[in-house]
């Protein structure tokens, strides 16, 4: 193996760190320049709504909205399994076919199990 083959994966290495680290530095040179650490008062005025703010932006959310939101994610992204399974479905043949009703029957037991529980009840 010669180091020519590695010149892609180093450019690429290089490539990412520069895509991380330029749009930052401008920011900070940009941005630091301009002023845009000294709010004025103007820029501390409500947005645009015209109202002064009331209550703390801080506030807390029941759990259950991270709880759902989170359900909501696991089961939305193993759907993201099944496209690649449809389109190769011919090439895998039966013991593909079965193993994906695996997957899904887990998840329908997972689903199942939160419905009981009660995790997907918004009152």
């Amino acid at each position: 193996m010669s180091l020519d083959q590695y010149l892609p994966v180093l450019l690429f290495i290089l490539v990412g760190i520069g895509v991380g680290v330029v749009p930052q530095l401008l920011g900070y040179f940009f941005a630091g320049a301009a002023g845009f650490n000294k709010p004025d008062a103007a820029k501390n005025s409500p947005y645009e709504s015209g109202f002064e703010a009331f209550g703390d932006a801080r506030m807390k959310f029941d759990v259950r909205y991270y709880l759902v939101a989170i359900l909501f994610i696991l089961f939305d992204l193993e759907i993201a399994f099944l496209f690649p399974w449809a389109v190769a479905l011919k090439e895998i043949g039966p013991v593909g076919f079965w193993a994906m009703m695996v997957f899904l029957g887990i998840l329908v037991v997972g689903f199942v199990y939160e419905w009981k529980k009660g995790a997907l009840e918004w009152e």
